[in-house]
C-alpha cells in the first residue's frame, strides 16, 4: 500500500511538470493559430526573445507575407519585426512595431534613423499593405505583406521587444542583454523554405537614451531551428508512461 502511495505521489508530481510545460509548448510556431485567414506555409522559432516567424513567399511578384508573434518585455511593452535592406542591425532597418496605446493594439511603420524613434522616418522604403496587430496569450502579433525588389532571394531581419512607451509616445529603449543584441538573421526566402541563417559577427554597440528606437547593433551567431520543445515533451509523456506501467505491474 505505501509503495502504491508513493507511486501515484510520483505520477502525481509528473502531471505537475507536464501541466507547467504545457505553455511553453504553446509557443511553437506550428501550434499557433491566426484569425486573419492567411496561410503561411512556413514557420521558425527564432533563436532568441521567444519569438515566431510565419511566412509566405510568392515568387513571381517578390511580395512577402509575414506574421511575427513575440510577448513584450513587459505588459504594456512594444514587439518589433524589420527588414534591413542594407545591414544586419536595426540601424536603416524597416521596421513594423507593434504596441498598445489607449487600450488599443496599434501597428506603427519606422524608418530607423537612430536610437530616437522621433528622428526615424514613418515612410518605409518597402511597399507594405495589410498591416495589423492584435495581442493575445501575452504576445502581439504583427501581420503585414511586402513587396520587394525583384529577384529577391533573401532578407536580413532583425526582431525586438522592448518595456513600454515614451511620455511622448514613441516606443522605449529596450534592454541591451545578449538575447536582444543577437536577434537578427538572413531569412532565406528561395531555395531552402524556411531557412534562418546567423547574421554576421557583432560590433560593440552602446545603448541609446529613454524614448529611442528598437535597435541593436551586434549579433552572436544563432540558429532558426526549434530549440527542443518537442523532445521535452516527449520525455515527460514516456516517463508517466513508465511510472503508470509501475502501478499496473
Amino acid at each position: 500500500m505505501g509503495r502504491l502511495c508513493f507511486s501515484c505521489g510520483a505520477v502525481l508530481g509528473v502531471l505537475a511538470v507536464a501541466l507547467l510545460v504545457a505553455p511553453g509548448e504553446a509557443l511553437n510556431c506550428t501550434s499557433q493559430k491566426f484569425t486573419n485567414k492567411e496561410v503561411y506555409p512556413n514557420c521558425t522559432d527564432l533563436p532568441h526573445l521567444t519569438a515566431n516567424l510565419h511566412w509566405s513567399f510568392n515568387v513571381s511578384n517578390s511580395s512577402l507575407s509575414v506574421a511575427f508573434v513575440a510577448p513584450p518585455a513587459k505588459p504594456g511593452g512594444w514587439v518589433a519585426w524589420a527588414i534591413n535592406p542594407t545591414k544586419t542591425g536595426m540601424a536603416g532597418a524597416q521596421a513594423l512595431v507593434a504596441f498598445k496605446s489607449n487600450g488599443t493594439v496599434t501597428i506603427q511603420t519606422f524608418d530607423i534613423k537612430s536610437y530616437n524613434f522621433s528622428q526615424s522616418g514613418l515612410k518605409l522604403s518597402y511597399e507594405v499593405w495589410d498591416l495589423s496587430a492584435e495581442e493575445s496569450g501575452g504576445t502581439i502579433k504583427i501581420f503585414g505583406k511586402w513587396k520587394l525588389p525583384a529577384k529577391t532571394e533573401k532578407v536580413n531581419q532583425v526582431w525586438q521587444v522592448g518595456p513600454g512607451l515614451s511620455p511622448l509616445g514613441y516606443p522605449m529603449v529596450h534592454a541591451f542583454e545578449a538575447e536582444n543584441l543577437a536577434a537578427k538573421a538572413v531569412l532565406q526566402l528561395v531555395g531552402q523554405a524556411a531557412a534562418i541563417s546567423p547574421a554576421s559577427e557583432p560590433n560593440a554597440s552602446a545603448p541609446g537614451p529613454n524614448g529611442s528606437a528598437p535597435g541593436s547593433n551586434g549579433s552572436a551567431p544563432a540558429s532558426g531551428a526549434p530549440r527542443g520543445r518537442g523532445e521535452l515533451g516527449v520525455g515527460i509523456s514516456m516517463a508517466v508512461f513508465m511510472i503508470l506501467g509501475s502501478l499496473i505491474a
